[in-house]
């Protein structure tokens, strides 16, 4: 089973998307903020991270920085799940290393496969 670490500061976004991604097969382990989501993958390995670029403390992007750092981290997608779609913000998410970048409001179906293609 793929496993997703899903980061949001919004409870409900974290459902929505753990709802979303278990119906597609995923498993899903949340973190509701940056710094939750850094000690969740040095205490285990994800496939993908989703996460959202605007969070109190670390933002996204610095979580990118931070993950790409981190030798097991290297290679893995980390997909942006945010309401942000300015050039110069995905810009700078793709310098950090994002991999992919989704605009809030998601649709499911676009996401799994959004999901599916990064991880082939």
């Amino acid at each position: 089973m793929i496993r997703v670490l899903a980061v949001d500061d919004s409870a409900v976004m974290r459902n929505m998307v753990r709802i979303s991604l278990s119906q597609a097969g995923f498993e899903v382990t949340q973190a509701k903020d940056a710094a939750t989501a850094l000690e969740l993958a040095r205490q285990s390995s994800y496939d993908l991270v989703l996460a959202d670029v605007n969070m109190p403390g670390m933002n996204g992007i610095e979580l990118i920085r931070a993950l790409r750092n981190a030798e097991a981290y290297r290679h893995t997608p980390i997909l942006m799940l945010t309401t942000e779609s300015s050039p110069e913000r995905k810009r700078e998410g793709k310098e950090a290393g994002a991999t992919g970048w989704i605009v809030k409001p998601f649709d499911p179906e676009q996401l799994v496969a959004t999901m599916q293609r990064v991880l082939r």
